[in-house]
C-alpha cells in the first residue's frame, strides 16, 4: 500500500482525546492513536501532530477573566496532552520529540523549524504543543501556521464528527453533510471547519484539509493511504 501524502500535519481536537468521558486523557483513546501513527510512519509518512487542549481548559471560565490570561492557560492545556501524547508512542517504540512554542527546556525542546523538519527526515513523530506561544490564536491556525512552515502535503482534522456539515449534526438530523468544499465556500458559509484566520492561511499557501471523524482511529490510516472519507476542503477548481 502506497501513501497519498509524504509529509502531513494531524490535528487532533483535545476533546477527542477525552473520548466518553468528557474531560481530561482517555487512555484506551489516546493508545488507539498511537496504534494508528505507527502504522503510517511505518508507511515512511513524515508524521507531525497539533493537539488541542480543550478538554482541560476551553476559553475564559468567566467574563472577568482576562482573555490574555486564559489563552496561556489553554496553551498550558496542549502541553499536558503532547505529553501523554509522546508517551504512549514511545511506549510502542516511535521515537516522538515534543517542541513547545513557549519555552519549558526540562520537558520539551523549544520550537525551531529547521531542527523539526530534520526530525521529521529521520523519521520521528514531531509533536508541536503550546499553540503558537501567543494568546488570541487558536490551534487550528497553529496547524495551518506549522503546516506551511514545514512544508506539508495535508491537514488531516480529526473530529468527534465525521466531516463538515451545513448545521450541527447532533440538533439537526437533516443536516446536510459536504463531500468537498472551497476555501472560499467555508469562509462565505461560516462553516466550522477551522477558524477563520486558519483558513485563510491554508488558502493562501494551497494546504487542503481533510476532515473526519476520529471515533475509528484506523480512519487516520484510511485517508493517509487516500481512502475518500469525511470531507476535503481545497482550493477552487478553475477547470
Amino acid at each position: 500500500m502506497r501513501p497519498k501524502y509524504k509529509r502531513i500535519i494531524l490535528k487532533l481536537s483535545g476533546e477527542a482525546l477525552a473520548g466518553d468521558k468528557g474531560f481530561g486523557i482517555n487512555q484506551d483513546v489516546i493508545d488507539a492513536i498511537a496504534v494508528q501513527v505507527k502504522e503510517i510512519v511505518k508507511l515512511d509518512v513524515e508524521v507531525s501532530i497539533v493537539v488541542g487542549g480543550g478538554n482541560f481548559w476551553r476559553g475564559r471560565s468567566h467574563e472577568g477573566m482576562d482573555r490574555t490570561t486564559a489563552d496561556y492557560m489553554g496553551m498550558l492545556a496542549t502541553v499536558i496532552n503532547s505529553l501523554a501524547l509522546q508517551d504512549s508512542l514511545e511506549n510502542i517504540g516511535i521515537m516522538t520529540r515534543v517542541q513547545t512554542a513557549i519555552e519549558m527546556r526540562q520537558i520539551a525542546e523549544p520550537y525551531i523549524r529547521r531542527r523539526a523538519v530534520r526530525h521529521l527526515e529521520k523519521g520521528r513523530v514531531v509533536i508541536f504543543a503550546a499553540g503558537t506561544g501567543n494568546p488570541y490564536f487558536s490551534t487550528d491556525t497553529t496547524a495551518s501556521l506549522r503546516a506551511a512552515e514545514i512544508e506539508a502535503e495535508v491537514i488531516l482534522l480529526a473530529k468527534k464528527v465525521d466531516g463538515v456539515y451545513d448545521s450541527d449534526p447532533v440538533e439537526n438530523p437533516n443536516a446536510k453533510k459536504y463531500e468537498d468544499l472551497t476555501y472560499i465556500e467555508v469562509l462565505k458559509k461560516g462553516l466550522k471547519v477551522m477558524d477563520s484566520t486558519a483558513t485563510s492561511l491554508c488558502m493562501d499557501n494551497k494546504i487542503p484539509i481533510i476532515v473526519f471523524s476520529l471515533k475509528n482511529p484506523e480512519n487516520i490510516k484510511r485517508v493517509v493511504l487516500g481512502e475518500k472519507i469525511g470531507t476535503y476542503v481545497k482550493e477552487e477548481d478553475l477547470c
